[in-house]
């Protein structure tokens, strides 16, 4: 009963994170990219969208991880949800700081 349990949560992050992944600038960032210098206004976009992709996947990740390690360890659903939901906020926090790269963060400190 227990794997399938993990794989239907399998599954349903599988279905849930292809929207998710989808990613677009909001009026804030594209604010931002208006107020670009004309030279940086492309790599402040890209960087941008990268860092929202790997917020987005890292809370992806880590909902699933949290979510299968909550059922394998026995949890009764609402363990589960509630290690998903921990594991979606630390996979947000760490995939935030490695959606970019140096130079994304050199481009991003230069155009505030």
């Amino acid at each position: 009963m227990k794997t399938v349990k993990v794989l239907a949560a399998i599954v349903g992050v599988s279905v849930v994170a292809s929207p998710v992944m989808a990613a677009s600038l909001n009026s804030k960032d594209r604010a931002r990219v208006a107020r670009a210098a004309p030279r940086d206004r492309d790599d402040v976009r890209y960087c941008l969208l990268k860092g929202k992709e790997g917020r987005d996947k890292g809370t992806v990740i880590g909902a699933a991880g949290g979510a299968g390690v909550g059922a394998l360890a026995g949890g009764s659903l609402g363990e589960s949800l509630l290690a998903g939901a921990a594991g979606a906020v630390a996979g947000r926090v760490i995939g935030k700081s490695e959606g970019t790269n140096s130079e994304c963060d050199r481009v991003l400190a230069r155009n505030p």
